[in-house]
Protein backbone atom coordinates (compact mmCIF):
# COMPACT_ATOMS: atom_id res chain seq x y z
CA UNK A 1 0.00 0.00 0.00
CA UNK A 2 3.47 2.17 0.61
CA UNK A 3 4.32 1.81 -2.92
CA UNK A 4 0.47 2.24 -4.67
CA UNK A 5 0.65 5.43 -2.41
CA UNK A 6 4.21 7.12 -3.05
CA UNK A 7 3.75 6.06 -7.16
CA UNK A 8 1.92 9.29 -8.06
CA UNK A 9 3.61 11.52 -6.35
CA UNK A 10 7.05 10.53 -8.89
CA UNK A 11 4.36 10.67 -12.09
CA UNK A 12 4.49 14.91 -12.11
CA UNK A 13 7.90 15.41 -11.61
CA UNK A 14 8.70 13.41 -14.75
CA UNK A 15 6.20 15.28 -16.74
CA UNK A 16 7.83 18.45 -15.38
CA UNK A 17 11.20 17.41 -16.54
CA UNK A 18 9.85 16.44 -19.79
CA UNK A 19 8.25 20.08 -19.97
CA UNK A 20 11.42 21.66 -19.42
CA UNK A 21 13.78 19.79 -21.57
CA UNK A 22 11.20 20.56 -24.32
CA UNK A 23 11.10 24.20 -23.21
CA UNK A 24 14.90 24.50 -23.32
CA UNK A 25 15.08 23.04 -27.45
CA UNK A 26 12.62 25.06 -28.28
CA UNK A 27 15.15 28.15 -26.89
CA UNK A 28 17.69 26.41 -29.11
CA UNK A 29 16.11 26.21 -31.75
CA UNK A 30 15.02 29.52 -32.18
CA UNK A 31 18.43 31.29 -30.90
CA UNK A 32 19.90 29.36 -33.81
CA UNK A 33 17.44 30.41 -36.49
CA UNK A 34 18.28 33.87 -35.28
CA UNK A 35 21.65 33.28 -35.26
CA UNK A 36 21.15 32.48 -39.28
CA UNK A 37 19.39 35.09 -39.40
CA UNK A 38 21.93 37.33 -38.78
CA UNK A 39 24.70 35.63 -40.37
CA UNK A 40 22.45 35.90 -43.43
CA UNK A 41 22.29 39.36 -42.58
CA UNK A 42 25.67 39.60 -42.30
CA UNK A 43 26.42 38.42 -45.98
CA UNK A 44 24.30 40.30 -47.41
CA UNK A 45 25.78 43.42 -46.04
CA UNK A 46 28.75 42.44 -46.85
CA UNK A 47 28.40 41.93 -50.17
CA UNK A 48 26.53 45.10 -50.65
CA UNK A 49 30.08 47.05 -49.19
CA UNK A 50 31.86 45.16 -51.92
CA UNK A 51 29.22 45.89 -54.90
CA UNK A 52 29.70 49.82 -53.56
CA UNK A 53 33.96 49.30 -53.42
CA UNK A 54 33.17 48.22 -56.95
CA UNK A 55 31.33 50.49 -58.37
CA UNK A 56 33.51 53.47 -56.45
CA UNK A 57 36.53 52.01 -58.09
CA UNK A 58 34.88 51.87 -61.59
CA UNK A 59 33.87 55.55 -61.11
CA UNK A 60 37.39 56.42 -60.36
CA UNK A 61 39.48 55.16 -62.68
CA UNK A 62 37.06 56.31 -65.66
CA UNK A 63 37.47 60.16 -63.64
CA UNK A 64 41.24 59.17 -63.89
CA UNK A 65 41.93 57.15 -66.65
CA UNK A 66 43.03 58.48 -70.14
CA UNK A 67 44.01 58.25 -73.48
CA UNK A 68 45.80 59.21 -76.63
CA UNK A 69 42.78 61.43 -77.68
CA UNK A 70 42.57 62.96 -73.95
CA UNK A 71 46.16 63.92 -74.10
CA UNK A 72 45.76 65.17 -77.85
CA UNK A 73 42.79 67.83 -76.86
CA UNK A 74 44.17 69.44 -74.09
CA UNK A 75 47.65 69.53 -75.51
CA UNK A 76 46.22 71.32 -78.41
CA UNK A 77 43.02 73.04 -76.68
CA UNK A 78 45.84 75.66 -74.57
CA UNK A 79 47.21 77.07 -77.11
CA UNK A 80 43.63 77.39 -78.71
CA UNK A 81 42.53 78.85 -75.37
CA UNK A 82 45.41 80.93 -75.07
CA UNK A 83 44.94 82.82 -78.39
CA UNK A 84 41.66 83.01 -77.50
CA UNK A 85 42.42 84.89 -74.31
CA UNK A 86 44.76 86.95 -76.21
CA UNK A 87 42.10 88.47 -78.60
CA UNK A 88 39.62 89.32 -75.92
CA UNK A 89 42.08 90.91 -74.06
CA UNK A 90 42.74 93.31 -77.06
CA UNK A 91 39.49 94.19 -76.86
CA UNK A 92 39.96 96.65 -73.34
CA UNK A 93 40.67 100.48 -75.01
CA UNK A 94 39.73 98.99 -79.09
CA UNK A 95 36.20 97.80 -78.66
CA UNK A 96 33.03 100.09 -79.36
CA UNK A 97 30.47 98.03 -79.03
CA UNK A 98 29.18 97.10 -76.09
CA UNK A 99 27.89 93.51 -76.46
CA UNK A 100 31.49 92.80 -78.15
CA UNK A 101 33.09 94.35 -74.70
CA UNK A 102 30.73 91.60 -72.42
CA UNK A 103 31.47 88.43 -74.72
CA UNK A 104 35.07 89.42 -74.06
CA UNK A 105 35.19 89.37 -70.92
CA UNK A 106 33.02 86.18 -70.97
CA UNK A 107 35.68 84.44 -72.79
CA UNK A 108 38.60 85.17 -70.40
CA UNK A 109 36.61 84.21 -67.48
CA UNK A 110 35.44 80.91 -68.90
CA UNK A 111 39.18 80.12 -70.63
CA UNK A 112 41.67 81.23 -68.41
CA UNK A 113 40.20 78.27 -65.59
CA UNK A 114 40.23 75.82 -68.25
CA UNK A 115 43.66 76.15 -69.31
CA UNK A 116 45.12 76.24 -65.83
CA UNK A 117 42.71 72.55 -65.39
CA UNK A 118 44.12 71.08 -68.75
CA UNK A 119 47.63 72.04 -67.49
CA UNK A 120 46.93 70.30 -64.40
CA UNK A 121 45.42 66.77 -66.19
CA UNK A 122 48.58 66.85 -68.55
CA UNK A 123 51.13 67.29 -64.87
CA UNK A 124 48.91 64.16 -63.28
CA UNK A 125 49.23 62.15 -66.61
CA UNK A 126 53.46 62.54 -66.99
CA UNK A 127 52.47 63.91 -70.24
CA UNK A 128 54.03 67.20 -71.90
CA UNK A 129 52.06 70.87 -71.66
CA UNK A 130 53.02 71.19 -75.57
CA UNK A 131 51.93 69.14 -78.11
CA UNK A 132 54.88 67.30 -80.30
CA UNK A 133 55.81 69.61 -83.56
CA UNK A 134 54.84 67.19 -85.70
CA UNK A 135 50.73 67.47 -84.68
CA UNK A 136 50.57 71.05 -84.23
CA UNK A 137 51.05 71.30 -87.76
CA UNK A 138 47.02 71.96 -87.87
CA UNK A 139 47.20 74.99 -85.67
CA UNK A 140 47.17 77.66 -87.95
CA UNK A 141 44.86 79.94 -89.75
CA UNK A 142 42.90 78.04 -92.60
CA UNK A 143 43.26 74.39 -90.95
CA UNK A 144 40.00 74.54 -89.85
CA UNK A 145 40.84 74.37 -85.99
CA UNK A 146 39.96 78.27 -86.03
CA UNK A 147 43.87 79.48 -84.93
CA UNK A 148 44.63 83.11 -86.28
CA UNK A 149 47.86 83.47 -88.50
CA UNK A 150 50.43 86.15 -86.21
CA UNK A 151 49.55 88.50 -89.16
CA UNK A 152 45.70 88.22 -88.67
CA UNK A 153 46.59 89.00 -84.73
CA UNK A 154 48.56 92.26 -85.65
CA UNK A 155 46.04 93.27 -87.95
CA UNK A 156 43.73 92.97 -85.15
CA UNK A 157 45.59 94.99 -83.17
CA UNK A 158 45.47 98.48 -85.68
CA UNK A 159 41.86 98.17 -85.48
CA UNK A 160 39.76 100.14 -83.07
CA UNK A 161 36.08 101.22 -82.96
CA UNK A 162 33.30 99.61 -85.30
CA UNK A 163 36.28 98.18 -87.48
CA UNK A 164 38.00 95.92 -84.36
CA UNK A 165 34.31 95.18 -83.32
CA UNK A 166 33.60 93.61 -86.28
CA UNK A 167 37.02 92.12 -87.02
CA UNK A 168 36.90 90.18 -83.68
CA UNK A 169 33.20 88.95 -84.07
CA UNK A 170 34.49 87.37 -87.04
CA UNK A 171 37.88 85.81 -86.38
CA UNK A 172 36.29 84.79 -83.36
CA UNK A 173 33.78 82.74 -85.03
CA UNK A 174 36.00 81.29 -87.24
CA UNK A 175 37.94 80.58 -83.88
CA UNK A 176 35.23 78.46 -81.93
CA UNK A 177 33.91 76.78 -84.83
CA UNK A 178 37.71 75.04 -84.68
CA UNK A 179 37.48 74.93 -80.79
CA UNK A 180 33.78 73.44 -81.10
CA UNK A 181 35.37 70.80 -84.15
CA UNK A 182 38.53 70.21 -81.50
CA UNK A 183 36.18 69.57 -78.83
CA UNK A 184 33.09 67.15 -80.82
CA UNK A 185 36.72 64.81 -81.57
CA UNK A 186 36.93 64.45 -77.52
CA UNK A 187 33.29 63.89 -77.20
CA UNK A 188 33.59 61.37 -78.98
CA UNK A 189 36.61 59.61 -78.71
CA UNK A 190 37.98 60.68 -74.85
CA UNK A 191 38.31 58.18 -72.07
CA UNK A 192 38.56 60.53 -69.22
CA UNK A 193 35.49 61.65 -67.86
CA UNK A 194 36.80 65.23 -66.85
CA UNK A 195 37.97 65.93 -70.50
CA UNK A 196 35.13 64.51 -72.00
CA UNK A 197 32.74 66.77 -69.78
CA UNK A 198 35.19 69.90 -69.87
CA UNK A 199 34.86 69.42 -74.15
CA UNK A 200 30.90 69.21 -73.83
CA UNK A 201 30.63 72.72 -71.71
CA UNK A 202 33.05 74.14 -75.23
CA UNK A 203 30.52 72.56 -77.24
CA UNK A 204 27.80 74.21 -75.41
CA UNK A 205 29.24 77.63 -74.30
CA UNK A 206 30.90 78.11 -77.72
CA UNK A 207 28.07 77.66 -80.07
CA UNK A 208 25.98 79.91 -77.78
CA UNK A 209 28.56 82.51 -78.34
CA UNK A 210 28.92 82.14 -82.03
CA UNK A 211 24.96 82.81 -82.40
CA UNK A 212 25.63 85.89 -80.47
CA UNK A 213 28.59 87.11 -82.44
CA UNK A 214 26.97 86.31 -85.43
CA UNK A 215 24.00 88.57 -84.26
CA UNK A 216 26.30 91.48 -83.52
CA UNK A 217 28.53 91.15 -86.63
CA UNK A 218 24.58 91.62 -88.50
CA UNK A 219 23.93 94.38 -86.89
CA UNK A 220 27.14 96.55 -87.05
Amino acid sequence: MTAFTHAPRHKPVRRAATIGLVAVGALFLSACGDNGDDMSGMDHGSGNNSATATASAAAEAGSTGFNDTDVTFAQMMIPHHQQALEMARLADGRASDSEVKDIAVKIEQAQEPEITTMQGWLKDWNEPTAAATGSMHGMDHGSGDGMMSGRDMEHLKGMKGAEFDKMFADMMIEHHNGAITMAGAEQRNGENADAVKMAGDIVEGQKAEVEQLQSILDRL
